[in-house]
C-alpha cells in the first residue's frame, strides 16, 4: 500500500515541478535566453546564410571594366527580366557598332568554347597577309579536316581569295587550316598568332588552340570579345564586303553559300558568322544597320540561334535611342579569363547576399 502511494505522490510532484519550471523557461526563452532544446550537432556544418533573394534577376552595370563592384548592382525593369526569359543563349550581348556601349548583356564575360565564330580571325589575318591570287596548297592534314568543309583535294593548291571566301561564308575547316598552314607554317603556331591578334584587337579574355573553332581544350571566348572583335573586323572594308556575300563563285567553279541566314531574314544584316560544335551548342556574331543605328550582336551557347538573333536586333534597335545603360540582365556575375589560364567553360559566379563571389 505505502509503494502505490508514493508512486502516486512522485507523479503528483513531477507534474507540479513541471508546471512551475515551465512558465520560467519560455519567459527565459523570451528574452533571448537558451533554447529548450538544442539541436545541433557536433559535427555540423556552420549554419549558412541564404543567398539574397529579389523579386527580379540582379543587373550589373558594364563601364567597361569587367571587375564591378557591389554597388554596381541594380534591379532591372520588369521588360528585361521577361525579355532575358525568351533567350536560350547562356550569354548574349548587344553593342552600339559606333561608341561600343552595351544596350543589353547577359553573362557577356562567361567563357565558352567559340565554335566557328572564331574564324572571323582567321579570315581577318588572311586577309591582311594574303594577296587573293596567291597560291595556297592543301596538305593531307588540311583536307582530312572534318565538316564543315568544301573537300579540298590533298596536294592541290588554290587560290588565297577562294579560301578566305570558303572560311567566311562556307564555314569551310579545310580551308581554315590551310590559311593557317600557309601563312604560319602550322595550324598550331598560327593559333597563337590567332591569340595576340585577339588581344591587340581588345578581346582579352580569347584564347585560340585552332583555326577553325573545333572543340580544344584551352580554347575560350565571351560573347564581349566576339562583338569587340567583329566590330574591328568590320572596319576592315575588304571583310565587311566579303562576309556580306549571300553567294559567291570559286576561281575553280565551285559554289559558295552564306551560312548567315540573318543576310536574309533580319532587316540590316550587314554580315555575320555562325558556329556549332557540341561542346559550344550555337553560336553567332554579326553586325546590323537601320538608318543611323548599329548594332554588333553575340551569342554563346544558344539552343534557338536565330529566334535569340532576331529578339536581340530588335530588342536592340528598339533601345538603341537610349543605349548606355550598361546593365546585365543576370544576377550572375562574370569575370573575364585571366590572360594565360585556361578557364572552366561552364563556371558560373554568383553574387551571394555579402557579395562573396563562389562558382558553381
Amino acid at each position: 500500500m505505502m509503494v502505490h502511494v508514493s508512486k502516486f505522490m512522485y507523479v503528483q510532484l513531477s507534474i507540479l515541478f513541471f508546471l512551475l519550471l515551465f512558465p520560467a523557461l519560455s519567459f527565459a526563452r523570451q528574452q533571448g535566453g537558451i533554447p529548450l532544446v538544442d539541436t545541433t550537432h557536433k559535427f555540423s556544418p556552420e549554419p549558412v546564410k541564404e543567398a539574397l533573394v529579389v523579386p527580379s534577376q540582379a543587373l550589373v552595370r558594364l563601364d567597361g571594366d569587367s571587375k564591378n563592384s557591389p554597388e554596381d548592382i541594380s534591379v532591372p525593369p520588369l521588360g528585361d527580366d521577361l525579355f532575358r526569359q525568351q533567350l536560350t543563349s547562356r550569354s548574349a550581348i548587344v553593342m552600339d557598332a559606333q561608341s561600343g556601349e552595351i544596350i543589353y548583356a547577359h553573362n557577356p564575360y562567361r567563357p565558352a568554347q567559340p565554335a566557328s565564330t572564331i574564324k572571323i580571325l582567321t579570315g581577318l589575318i588572311a586577309i591582311k597577309t594574303l594577296d587573293d591570287n596567291d597560291w595556297v596548297s592543301a596538305s593531307r592534314r588540311a583536307a582530312g579536316m572534318p565538316r564543315s568543309k568544301v573537300y579540298l583535294r590533298k596536294g592541290k593548291s588554290y587560290r588565297a581569295g577562294d579560301l578566305i571566301n570558303a572560311v567566311l561564308l562556307s564555314s569551310a575547316n579545310d580551308a581554315s587550316v590551310a590559311l593557317a598552314e600557309k601563312i604560319s607554317g602550322s595550324e598550331k603556331t598560327f593559333a597563337k598568332l590567332m591569340t595576340r591578334t585577339a588581344r591587340e584587337l581588345g578581346a582579352k579574355s580569347t584564347a585560340c588552340r585552332t583555326a577553325t573553332g573545333l572543340t580544344a581544350h584551352g580554347q575560350y571566348t565571351t560573347a564581349s570579345d566576339l562583338a569587340v572583335l567583329f566590330r574591328e573586323a568590320m572596319d576592315n572594308s575588304e571583310f565587311a564586303a566579303r562576309i556580306a556575300r549571300i553567294k559567291v563563285r570559286t576561281g575553280y567553279g565551285k559554289l559558295l553559300r552564306n551560312h548567315n541566314r540573318a543576310l536574309w531574314q533580319v532587316d540590316g544584316a550587314e554580315g555575320g558568322k555562325t558556329g556549332y560544335t557540341r561542346a559550344a551548342r550555337q553560336t553567332y556574331v554579326g553586325k546590323f544597320k537601320r538608318g543611323d543605328d548599329e548594332l554588333v550582336v553575340a551569342v554563346l551557347g544558344s539552343e534557338t540561334m536565330w529566334d535569340d538573333i532576331k529578339r536581340l536586333v530588335e530588342y536592340g534597335f528598339a533601345k538603341s535611342n537610349g543605349a548606355g545603360s550598361h546593365r546585365t540582365a543576370d544576377n550572375r556575375r562574370q569575370l573575364p579569363a585571366p590572360v594565360g589560364v585556361s578557364p572552366n567553360p561552364y563556371a558560373l559566379t554568383v553574387l551571394s547576399e555579402r557579395y562573396k563571389l563562389s562558382s558553381l
